[in-house]
This record gives structure tokens, C-alpha cells and sequence, in this order.
């Protein structure tokens, strides 16, 4: 080996140990953040409908809980509690509304006070922009805007009179037919309006279930690609 060549042997040896050196003292890479971990979405409340059953028939009611919370939490908690079990529709006027909830019609000697039961307390109002069409569900009350307790209607027909004037809190999505068969029973003379039934229409009870979820859209149909011009 000449000279020079030994000169640039001892400098590579030199150089590489320079650099292993280094390699080996540098300090390790520091890691990557881990990426923050999104939160658990809340789980979204069921749905709830109440499933009225009467005497002619069920009708099912979706709640409108967005305009009416405390109306509509009131009226499941007396439904739970089985409040408007065994009462009667007292009164019906065809072309617009029956009314039940009075839990003095659970007994037939009550008749003179039929109208005036309430469950021992009052709930204030939450009017809004819910128009009373055909299948509303709404508080019944007195004058006093603040009277409503358990006594409730469901309009056979559109009643804009109304509007803003009764809390609406639901409709009516199934059983239509039976709200018009219970809106066509026979009524007489009460003293006051012809609304007084002369056939006994009772609920048998209401119950509240979940609703059923809204079916998923279909997917598409797969898209054939057009054969490729010869």
C-alpha cells in the first residue's frame, strides 16, 4: 500500500468512527403525539309514542316534544302511572274534536261533573305555532290559559280558532279511522251543546312505546359501466 493510499485509509477509518460516534450519541427521535381520541357520541334518546287504546279501536300518537316538553312529559308520566285508564270520552262534537282525560268519567254516577276532574294539580301553558289539524292532540283548560292538568282533545277537523290558544303537543300517525268512528258516535243535549255521548267510549288504556325507526334509504344500484367503442 503507497503512502497516499495509506493516508486515506486512516482518514476513512477516521471519519467513520466520527460518524458511528455521533450516530450513537444523537439523541432518539422524539415520538409522535398520539392523536386525541373523539368522545363517545351520546347516545340519542328513543323516540316514544303513546299507543291509546279504546273501546273502538287504538290510535297511535307521536309526541312533538320540541314545542311542548313539559305538556308532553307531563302526559306520559299520567299514562306510566295508568291515570287515564278506565276513563271515558265525555264529550264529542262531530266536525271537531272529542275530549277525554277526566278521571271522574271512571265512574258513571260522576256524570254531573263530568269535565272538571283534573289529577290534583295544574300545568302552565306552552302555546306555539302547531296548527290544530285533523289528529292534533291538545290540552283541554278553562279560561285561565294556565289550567290545563290531565283533560286533552284530538281535532276531527282543523280548528285555526285554536291555534295559539291550546297547547298541541302530538298527532295522530295511525288509527285515523278510529278517531272518526269515536267522532261519529251519537250525542245528545248536555244543558249547554249537543256533545254529550249517548254510547260510553272508553279508553282502555294508554301506553307509552318506543317508536319505530325510520327505515334506512335503499342504496343505489350499482352502476354498470357502458362496454368501451371498438
Amino acid at each position: 500500500m503507497t503512502k497516499r493510499s495509506l493516508l486515506t485509509y486512516s482518514a476513512w477509518l477516521l471519519l467513520g468512527g466520527f460518524v458511528t460516534a455521533h450516530a450513537q450519541n444523537a439523541p432518539a427521535p422524539a415520538e409522535a403525539p398520539a392523536a386525541p381520541t373523539a368522545p363517545a357520541p351520546a347516545p340519542v334518546p328513543a323516540k316514544e309514542q303513546a299507543a291509546i287504546k279504546t273501546s273502538k279501536g287504538e290510535m297511535t300518537v307521536e309526541f312533538w316534544d320540541d314545542v311542548a316538553p313539559k305538556t308532553v312529559a307531563n302526559f306520559k308520566k299520567l299514562a306510566k302511572e295508568g291515570f287515564y285508564n278506565g276513563t271515558a270520552f265525555h264529550r264529542i262534537i262531530k266536525g271537531f274534536m272529542i275530549q277525554g282525560g277526566d278521571p271522574n268519567t271512571k265512574d258513571p254516577s260522576k256524570e254531573g261533573v263530568y269535565g272538571m276532574g283534573d289529577p290534583g294539580y295544574k300545568i302552565k301553558a306552552e302555546f306555539n305555532e302547531k296548527k290544530h289539524e285533523r289528529g292534533v292532540l291538545s290540552m283541554a283548560r278553562s279560561m285561565d290559559p294556565d289550567s290545563a292538568g290531565s283533560q286533552f282533545f284530538i281535532c276531527l277537523d282543523p280548528a285555526p280558532s285554536l291555534d295559539r290558544q291550546y297547547t298541541g303537543f302530538g298527532r295522530v300517525v295511525k288509527g285515523e279511522d278510529v278517531l272518526l268512528k269515536i267522532g261519529d258516535t251519537p250525542v245528545a243535549s248536555n244543558g249547554r251543546e249537543r256533545s254529550k255521548p249517548t254510547e260510553r267510549v272508553t279508553v282502555e288504556n294508554v301506553k307509552i312505546i318506543s317508536a319505530p325507526e325510520s327505515a334506512a334509504p335503499p342504496a343505489p344500484a350499482p352502476v354498470t359501466p357502458a362496454p368501451a367503442a371498438k
